[in-house]
């Protein structure tokens, strides 16, 4: 999972919480002046495996932080420490 930004985000087409999930991503990164980015497992075989249950999965410094919904506060203090 590397990458140069600090925040990355698994991601699927027509998944809502994907949806929710950069929207506030995109908010708490852009306070922050935090690089973001996002990344489609469609069609990954070993995305899907590891986290096809999950999405979106949220990684921050490579670590994965969070599943499901992300909260902007929880995503803020990863951020800020």
């Amino acid at each position: 999972m590397s990458d140069t930004a600090r925040v990355l985000v698994l991601t699927r087409p027509g998944c809502h919480l994907c949806d929710e999930a950069r929207t506030v991503i995109h908010e708490v990164c852009t306070e922050l002046d935090v690089a973001w980015t996002e990344r489609d497992i469609t069609g990954d075989a070993d995305l899907e495996r590891d986290y096809g249950e999950q999405i979106p999965v949220t990684f921050v410094d490579g670590a994965r932080h969070d599943f499901w919904r992300v909260d902007a506060q929880r995503l803020r203090r990863a951020l800020i420490s």
